[in-house]
């Protein structure tokens, strides 16, 4: 029997983008969002849990991300949960982050961005890199990182 990796997000942006790019040129953004459960408790009085997603979009679309989102924005995203670990003073860390292969522009929000509910590697947008599509559809994924592919 087969697994499946699958998150879907529908929050809001809790700082503006952060475009990195790695030394072979590629590159990478880094967005905060904040989804927010509201519920009754015991007492029947009105309670709000707020839980914060690091996500991680890659190449095209992370350009388009960064060009278009900013702080406050709604938006929707589609990808896997990936683990990363790292030794730091003698402990090891882990960190577990969401590796986007569609975000979705929502209406709303503090940014300067579209609302028109554009995805970040929507068609027409001519950030790419050396005619580089790749984030275009989910059948021409970027391929598995390795950590040189990552500058921080």
């Amino acid at each position: 029997m087969g697994s499946v990796n699958r998150v879907i997000l529908l929050g809001n942006l809790g700082a503006d983008p952060e475009l990195k790019w790695t030394p072979s040129g590629r590159a990478v953004c880094n967005l905060r969002v904040a989804t927010t459960e509201v519920f009754k408790d015991k007492g029947g009085q009105r309670q709000e849990k707020t839980e914060w997603h690091r996500i991680t979009v890659w190449g095209d679309q992370g350009e388009n991300a960064a060009k278009y989102l900013a702080k406050g924005r709604s938006v929707y995203v589609e990808g896997k949960l990936q683990t990363r670990s790292w030794e730091k003073d003698g402990q090891k860390h882990y960190a577990t982050d969401v590796v986007a292969d569609r975000v979705v522009f929502l209406g709303g929000g503090g940014g300067e961005g579209r609302g028109d509910g554009a995805t970040a590697g929507g068609r027409g947008a001519d950030s790419r890199r050396g005619g580089d599509r790749r984030n275009e559809s989910h059948a021409d994924a970027d391929p598995p990182l390795d950590d040189s592919d990552i500058p921080f």
